[in-house]
């Protein structure tokens, strides 16, 4: 489609936008012309290194650096072969580009490698995002066209048994090193296919860098340790992208290194540090729509094998059933999250969860399973900053006639936007102590006398 065609498609937008919308094009083609002779040439060696990589051990193969040095000697002696000049910025840039496109995943490698970006999001070909501090930014990295990045895609997917297709055409995955992946083609995604990951750090977030982050207070790292210790069952609630996965994580840190843990994920992303661990991981169907294995499979599956603790990465639907009926048999101190965006919210989720399974049960015998099973919500927010913050720690402390009835133990009260636009509030104690408290006293945990006095964090 030519500038001009395009241009004659954005007629529908605001007259002030049209001059906007007229130079954003016209950079974009002049760049893809000036990339194009470079793209040719770079897509005829990327194939000549593939067949030449086919003779090599594959010990080699399994070492990307080593592998990586390989693909630079190969495509430097191609190119002192060829005809071309290449002058020596492109030619590092062709080495680079195969590099990523053989052992990496393409244009989007170098975003992936970049320890400051927390998310990366592929809208078609042309147009790619990244969240850097909170924050949504457009890269200049584009894919050649949409058959790039089904590429990719499959690259991504293939590995560990999952398909993407017109049959299929959503997929969730992982990057070997936990990232979690979304992907969605045509002829759902209008815009050219479409790759969602969210990254997670190599290094796994520790409670530390949660309180360095000002997502918590010391006071209240200190309370959840000794609430996971003391096995209480609690669920993580929050909206997308608030943080609940990283905090759950830093939560399964604090279960002991002699207990069992068996962990449940749709993609496993959860980076355990203890020896003893299960990690299981739900199945979609094959092409015959056949031989799915879903959450709730693996939750009744997983009382069957000795758990001690039940790390359940995400409940969305009749897995709450099971989930709750664990807590309530004995396999207490399992963690769990949730999409809401309150504490009282998340308990109506799990109501509508619950009947989710089909289980004709009345809703008061719903809420008291809830109430006896769940002992804590951590309600975490995405602020308008990009910050995470655990606005609220809730106590579930039982029924009281028809009602559940939560107790905010620790809150975290905005109070406005400094000159950077940055959030400014406080953390701060409601000056009530739960009714766990002796339970944790019980088996020797004593918290400072003055962690529940109402004050400022």
């Amino acid at each position: 489609m030519s500038l001009l065609q395009r241009l004659e498609k954005q007629k529908s937008l605001q007259p002030d936008h049209t001059q906007q919308v007229e130079i954003a094009l016209a950079r974009r083609d002049r760049r893809l012309q000036g990339k194009a002779p470079l793209q040719e040439l770079t897509l005829t060696l990327h194939k000549k290194v593939i067949d030449k990589l086919k003779d090599i051990p594959e010990d080699v193969k399994d070492h990307p650096e080593t592998l990586a040095k390989k693909i630079e000697t190969l495509v430097n002696d191609l190119l002192d072969e060829g005809e071309e000049n290449v002058a020596r910025p492109q030619r590092q840039m062709i080495v680079a580009e195969i590099i990523d496109e053989t052992i990496g995943f393409g244009p989007i490698t170098t975003l992936l490698n970049d320890p400051s970006i927390s998310e990366v999001m592929v809208n078609g070909p042309d147009q790619i995002y990244v969240e850097r501090d909170g924050k949504l930014i457009l890269t200049g990295v584009n894919f050649r066209d949409n058959a790039h990045v089904l590429h990719i895609i499959d690259k991504i997917v293939a590995p560990i048994g999952r398909r993407i297709d017109e049959s299929m055409p959503m997929v969730d995955a992982r990057l070997p090193d936990g990232s979690r992946v979304n992907a969605i083609i045509p002829p759902l995604a209008l815009n050219g296919p479409t790759i969602t990951i969210r990254k997670f750090s190599k290094d796994p977030y520790t409670v530390d860098d949660l309180i360095n982050f000002g997502t918590l207070t010391p006071q209240m790292a200190q309370f959840v340790e000794a609430c996971v210790k003391a096995r209480l069952n609690i669920v993580v609630s929050g909206g997308t992208g608030s943080g609940k996965t990283t905090t759950l994580n830093v939560l399964s840190s604090f279960i002991p290194p002699d207990e069992r843990i068996v962990t449940i994920e749709d993609a496993a992303e959860l980076q355990l540090r203890q020896e003893h661990v299960i990690t299981l991981e739900s199945r979609p169907p094959n092409i015959e729509g056949k031989g799915a294995i879903t959450i709730r499979d693996l939750v009744r599956n997983s009382l069957r094998m000795r758990p001690e603790r039940i790390v359940v990465g995400e409940v969305r639907s009749g897995e709450a059933l099971d989930m709750l009926q664990a807590m309530n048999t004995g396999h207490d101190g399992s963690l769990t999250t949730g999409h809401a965006n309150t504490p009282r919210d998340m308990l109506s989720r799990l109501e509508t969860m619950v009947l989710m399974a089909g289980m004709d049960l009345p809703i008061r015998a719903i809420r008291e399973q809830i109430s006896s099973a769940i002992d804590l919500i951590i309600q975490q927010s995405r602020l308008k900053d990009g910050s995470r913050k655990i606005t609220h720690i809730t106590e579930v402390q039982g029924m009281e006639g028809e009602v559940i009835i939560l107790q905010d133990l620790f809150v975290f009260h905005q109070t406005g936007l400094d000159e950077n636009g940055k959030v400014k509030g406080t953390f701060h104690s409601t000056g009530i102590r739960p009714k766990f408290t002796s339970q944790l006293e019980t088996i020797g945990i004593k918290l400072p006398p003055g962690l529940f006095s109402p004050s400022l964090f």
